[in-house]
């Protein structure tokens, strides 16, 4: 049965969790306080996700743009979508809600800019 600990970042209590799986399933969390610490807890254990940010530079502007991924993505994907948006040849006019990259790292998110750069 291995046992992982895990600390909820749901809500600011920051709880602790014991997580057990067994035959690839969540057999078992305590230490949450509220539901949404064992929801956080069964997706952190079996298949991590992440919001992804950052900022790429765009020509004709001193000012980088900054970007995120439309939802989470893999853990395990991350450093792909990194080398992915590194590849990026941005160009003025730039609004926010544009989507920059589609597909990032073929986990069928999209990365799209947080900011209007015009």
């Amino acid at each position: 049965m291995p046992e992982q600990e895990i600390t909820c970042i749901s809500c600011p209590v920051g709880c602790r969790m014991q997580v057990t799986v067994e035959k690839g399933e969540v057999s078992q969390v305590t230490g949450n306080a509220c539901k949404r610490g064992e929801v956080y807890a069964r997706q952190e254990s079996l298949r991590p996700e992440r919001m992804v940010t950052a900022v790429a530079p765009v020509k004709g502007s001193s000012v980088p743009v900054s970007l995120k991924t439309e939802r989470p993505i893999p853990k395990d994907k991350i450093a792909e979508c990194m080398r992915d948006i590194l590849k990026l040849n941005l160009r003025l006019p730039i609004l926010m809600g544009d989507v920059l990259l589609e597909d990032v790292a073929g986990t069928g998110i999209n990365v799209v800019a947080t900011r209007s750069l015009v």
